[in-house]
């Protein structure tokens, strides 16, 4: 096939697409969350299933279906509102049974808005048998905070991301994630975009997330005070994914404390903006340990954020190489939170500078993954096979990414 007539069949495959949007007689399947069947299987009366993650990645459309699914008395109501903050307010056993009783699933979304959430919960799961709970929470330092001590032995901890390429392949061919992979390099997975139709859409609907959503979050956060400073510093980050991240340096170039730099970088991480991958060592000498790289958990986010939406064909080099990279390592990451694999990640590099992109290591064994943008296959750097002979090692390119991804 030429290049022409690729491209013709790509257009054609989105006109066939617009079309299913616009017109209701054109079933597409929805696109169903892997965590859902997870959730279901988990739930049990007198266990609180806790779900995280960013604002506008459908946890409000995965609660609802999980709720429309349960066989049994179901209520759903939402931790926003001030009625139900008030029927929750008075915590004791009488008023909770007068309101639940009968309930096989109670559902909150939203549940950080609720004052010591935790401790109703905790009440709610003791004194009411045959009660399972799920609440949902956007930012996971007021739910985990409130919630966490509480419902020790009491709770199961989920995070919900944008769509992966794994979940959207159920729904399509292969060809269409192939094709279509460059287009998401640029504007991510949020579950919103797919209902858009044109990438003007796309882009507000993207710049719009990032100043009326997970930035607010943060900023809604007691000493907080620098907001240009912090939107400065996701800027800065964004230029520099897939590098070793110096804080001092950060702090120098926004004029913050270190202390500051590093405590906006964890609201980060806690807004389920950012993902931070430190450096693997087992204590040999030559390894780097301290370091660390910083990753979008969405490439649309980090393409918003930037006000950069060109397409990767139209980008340098290097840029397509750090776009790449994040986005590979952002779906290995929903991977592994998708199937609650428990893998934790890392980078690996010497002083001499032999590295790996990523290392996973799943508590049994290592996995390593060279990532390159092109179709380059290079050899596993000596120190690593010698040091870790155990551990595997894979390149992941543009022929093989789908092996890893999906």
């Amino acid at each position: 096939m030429t290049l022409n007539e690729f491209m013709i069949l790509r257009i054609f495959i989105r006109k066939i697409l617009y079309f299913c949007t616009k017109q209701p007689k054109c079933d597409m399947n929805p696109i169903k969350r892997m965590l859902q069947g997870e959730i279901e299987n988990r739930l049990r009366p007198q266990k609180v299933m806790l779900l995280f993650g960013a604002r506008r990645v459908g946890k409000t459309v995965l609660l609802k279906n999980i709720v429309d699914n349960h066989q049994g008395k179901t209520l759903l109501v939402n931790g926003e509102s001030m009625d139900v903050v008030r029927m929750l307010s008075d915590r004791s056993v009488s008023n909770y049974k007068h309101l639940f009783s009968g309930i096989d699933l109670l559902a909150i979304d939203e549940a950080q808005h609720i004052p010591d959430i935790g401790m109703k919960l905790k009440l709610i799961v003791d004194e009411l048998p045959g009660v399972a709970v799920i609440a949902t929470g956007s930012s996971s330092f007021d739910l985990q905070n409130n919630a966490g001590e509480p419902l020790v032995g009491r709770s199961t901890k989920f995070m919900l991301t944008p769509f992966s390429a794994e979940e959207l392949s159920d729904t399509e061919p292969l060809f269409e994630t192939l094709t279509e992979t460059n287009h998401r390099m640029v504007y991510g997975y949020y579950p919103e975009l797919y209902s858009l139709t044109s990438e003007n859409e796309q882009r507000e609907y993207l710049l719009d997330v990032v100043d009326a959503y997970l930035l607010r979050d943060i900023l809604a956060i007691d000493g907080v005070k620098h907001a240009q400073k912090l939107y400065d510093l996701l800027r800065l980050i964004a230029w520099q994914v897939g590098s070793e991240v110096s804080i001092d340096e950060l702090g120098k170039q926004l004029s913050l404390s270190r202390n500051t730099v590093e405590r906006y970088l964890d609201l980060l991480q806690k807004v389920f903006v950012l993902y931070r991958i430190g450096g693997f060592s087992r204590n040999l000498r030559k390894e780097v340990s301290k370091s660390s790289k910083w990753y979008f958990q969405d490439t649309g986010i980090r393409n918003a954020v930037l006000h950069d939406f060109r397409p990767v064909s139209e980008r340098p080099e290097q840029e397509r190489g750090a776009l790449w990279e994040n986005y590979i390592i952002s779906e290995r990451i929903k991977r592994n939170l998708n199937h609650r694999l428990g893998i934790n990640f890392y980078f690996w590099r010497t002083y001499d500078r032999q590295e790996i992109d990523l290392i996973e290591d799943d508590g049994q064994g290592l996995s390593a993954f060279e990532i390159k943008a092109g179709s380059k296959v290079p050899k596993q750097p000596k120190l690593f096979a010698t040091t870790y002979p155990e551990a595997s090692f894979n390149v992941i390119n543009r022929d093989t990414f789908t092996d890893f991804i999906l």
